[in-house]
């Protein structure tokens, strides 16, 4: 990956031997490999059975945890907050284990609505949840850098699934939870 940042470099008119490139394509290329990793990751290492017994039924939501992804239409990054919650049934899953499936599916080449659907499909399967909601509110710097340059735009993507779809009142309840 380093030798085709380099031929970027090459090819937008820039100097790759030059002092302050000349080390910027395999620092390119390691930070592309983090800001993807999502890709050679495993759901089930992140989970580590992270998955407790509980007669727990009112709603767990963990809100505003940070989220940086890539657009997979420019390659530009989009980052925000992501809020998830759930209605356990018999089951519980670790805290910080929710804030990891976030960056799993974040890590990844990514359309924001798919993101939103992958998160809350996840949860859902694992913890076999009555409900569960994600709501994610993000800036697109393919928005803000280039084409229509809208600094203060915010995209704001929903996915209710099980019993957050089918009853209002829990809807609510989450939505009014993470305002």
């Amino acid at each position: 990956m380093h030798e085709l940042y380099k031929s970027i470099l090459e090819s937008i008119g820039e100097d790759p031997t030059r002092q302050g490139l000349v080390d910027t394509p395999k620092r390119a290329a390691e930070a592309m490999e983090y800001l993807t990793k999502g890709y050679r990751e495993s759901l089930k290492d992140i989970v580590n059975d992270a998955l407790f017994d509980s007669d727990m039924s009112e709603m767990v939501i963990v809100k505003d945890i940070e989220m940086y992804s890539m657009c997979e239409h420019h390659l530009l990054p989009f980052l925000g907050k992501c809020h998830v919650g759930y209605l356990p049934n018999g089951k519980v899953l670790g805290l910080s284990k929710i804030a990891r499936i976030v960056d799993y599916y974040a890590r990844r080449l990514q359309i924001q609505e798919r993101m939103c659907s992958e998160i809350a499909s996840c949860i859902e399967e694992i913890t076999k949840a009555r409900g569960v909601a994600v709501v994610i509110e993000a800036q697109h710097m393919c928005m803000m850098m280039r084409g229509v340059e809208k600094q203060n735009s915010l995209m704001s993507t929903s996915v209710m699934l099980g019993d957050m779809r089918k009853h209002s009142a829990s809807r609510l309840e989450f939505l009014n939870l993470i305002k």
